[in-house]
């Protein structure tokens, strides 16, 4: 079975909601044919609305000519029935909801109606990928490929290997995440949340820990994380961070704060009570902080602009 990861020409990637369409148009950005699939008609119809705005992005930021745009939505179809596409398909990358009765779904369907060489992914945001290929014909070729939100400007790519994936599914895996320009990261371990959510959500579990026992506002406590320690972050990882500051500086602070921080397995009691509440953040204009209609659409632009200058600057 080949698992050449410059054969890979042909994808499908299923499911066009929040990550969907910026994924698709970055495979098709650089030379692969690609199909974005949703059985929700209405969601594809959204979704030709978010791809132009990635194109938009691109095109303003200086990643992409109008000549690299116009190429790139010759090689992007929509469907709500990709049956076809996903019979010749190369790669399909399934994008579902993150219930893993719907991805095993996906999965058992997909088996059945590619070819063997067909290379099978999930974005899984954390499922782990052994469970996915739990009872899947040829499980070998089932691996992990989880993308960051927004998926077009984020350049790191968790490539995670399954119980059962072979070495030529990730290595192919790993060669099409270095064709889109993207910065790939092997996850030996297939544990749930793969590296960056467990990370992610220790930070985020220790600031709500933190907002709960009124140590600081929520505000305070945003200022500090983006512009300490994200700013740090984003220039040094955390490990090599700890070399810099000194590995015995490390031991004598974590040797009584670590027994201080929070190691709470439940939700935050602020976070449950305002989803109670229905204030579930800025799809419902009120979560943690209270956001105006018109405010809305500018942070998005503000996020945006903000990332493309960062990804330029952290990439030169």
């Amino acid at each position: 079975m080949s698992m050449n990861g410059d054969d890979i020409r042909s994808i499908v990637v299923i499911g066009a909601g929040t990550m969907g369409p910026g994924i698709a148009a970055t495979f098709a950005r650089h030379g692969c044919d690609t199909t974005l699939s949703d059985i929700d008609a209405k969601q594809i119809d959204k979704a030709r609305t978010s791809v132009d705005f990635v194109f938009g992005l691109w095109s303003k930021g200086g990643f992409a000519s109008d000549g690299d745009i116009a190429a790139a939505r010759k090689r992007l179809s929509f469907a709500v029935d990709a049956d076809e596409a996903i019979a010749r398909a190369d790669f399909v990358l399934e994008n579902g909801p993150e219930r893993l009765d719907v991805k095993r779904a996906i999965f058992a369907t997909l088996a059945r109606r590619t070819r063997e060489t067909t290379i099978l992914a999930s974005d899984t945001s954390g499922i782990p990928i052994s469970l996915l290929q739990d009872g899947v014909a040829n499980p070998a070729r089932i691996v992990g490929m989880h993308w960051s939100n927004p998926p077009h400007l984020i350049p790191v790519i968790e490539v995670i290997r399954g119980r059962e994936t072979s070495q030529g599914a990730l290595d192919a895996t790993v060669a099409l995440v270095e064709r889109l320009g993207m910065l790939p990261a092997i996850v030996d371990r297939d544990v749930p949340g793969f590296v960056e959510n467990r990370i992610l959500y220790a930070i985020m579990r220790e600031a709500l820990h933190l907002l709960d026992e009124r140590v600081a506002s929520a505000d305070a406590i945003d200022r500090i994380v983006r512009w300490g320690i994200g700013y740090k972050l984003g220039v040094v990882g955390p490990l090599r961070l700890l070399d810099m500051a000194g590995l015995d500086i490390y031991t004598a602070v974590a040797s009584y704060l670590n027994k201080d921080l929070c190691n709470e397995s439940g939700v935050s009691p602020t976070v449950t009570s305002r989803v109670g509440e229905g204030r579930l953040g800025i799809k419902t204009q009120a979560g943690l902080f209270d956001y105006a209609r018109e405010e809305i659409e500018a942070l998005a632009r503000e996020r945006a602009r903000l990332l493309v200058a960062s990804k330029k600057a952290l990439l030169s």
